[in-house]
């Protein structure tokens, strides 16, 4: 009886760390399927389609996020933690100047690649707030990243943090104008604008991208013009 006992206890203390994996599992498939469909579908999205995405029952993806503002939370606190973690490591990087090109470089890679979902994260009526809570996680670190290169010689002594933020605020709007038209276009203003900030250097950078001709910048105008979603 005790032997039978202590195998009961044993089965459950093995099948609890399973539990959590499986659900810190459906948790993850949850928030990359929900990413996806909001990015294709804005929030008309539907819980059942999030659920069918990630492979699971539409009670479970309630039984973790029982409504969708929820899930957006979620979803952007996880967006919060990776761009604080992109900043953290171009702020280790052992080139000063070099961490601030990588903090442009992934930041913006990050844009580009989910501007649905920049949408949906920041255009409910929490984005405000949202907002202001990833300024507070992220400047402390790009407050860092400046005071560094600054102190190396690389950076120019008059550019503030705030500084780099709307070099970021720019580059993201001509990511939304251009992306149809040439989805790496801001690399080549991203270059522009790193040797306006650098302190010193003897001939331009070259350019990784060619200009936009003609017909394509009428197209990104166009865009410019057209109604946001």
């Amino acid at each position: 009886m005790l032997a039978r006992m202590s195998a009961i206890g044993s089965e459950r203390r093995d099948a609890e760390p399973r539990l959590r994996r499986d659900a810190e599992r459906n948790r993850r498939r949850i928030l990359a399927a929900a990413a996806d469909a909001f990015a294709e579908a804005g929030l008309a999205v539907t819980m059942d389609e999030i659920a069918r995405r990630a492979g699971v029952g539409v009670g479970t993806v309630y039984r973790r996020f029982p409504d969708k503002e929820l899930l957006i939370e979620a979803l952007f606190e996880q967006r919060i933690d990776e761009l604080v973690a992109l900043a953290e490591a171009a702020r280790e990087d052992p080139d000063p100047f070099a961490g601030i090109v990588r903090f442009f470089e992934s930041f913006l890679s990050v844009q580009a690649a989910d501007r649905g979902l920049k949408e949906v994260l920041l255009g409910t009526p929490r984005g405000a707030s949202r907002i202001a809570r990833a300024r507070d996680r992220i400047a402390p670190v790009v407050d860092e990243l400046v005071a560094r290169a600054v102190a190396a010689g690389d950076l120019r002594p008059d550019v503030a943090a705030s500084d780099l933020g709307l070099v970021q605020f720019m580059l993201g709007a001509l990511i939304d104008y251009t992306c149809d038209v040439d989805a790496e276009a801001w690399r080549r203003m991203l270059a522009i604008v790193l040797d306006g900030l650098r302190a010193r250097r003897d001939t331009p950078s070259p350019l990784p991208r060619p200009a936009l001709d003609e017909a394509q910048m009428e197209r990104a105008m166009a865009a410019w013009g057209a109604p946001r979603r």
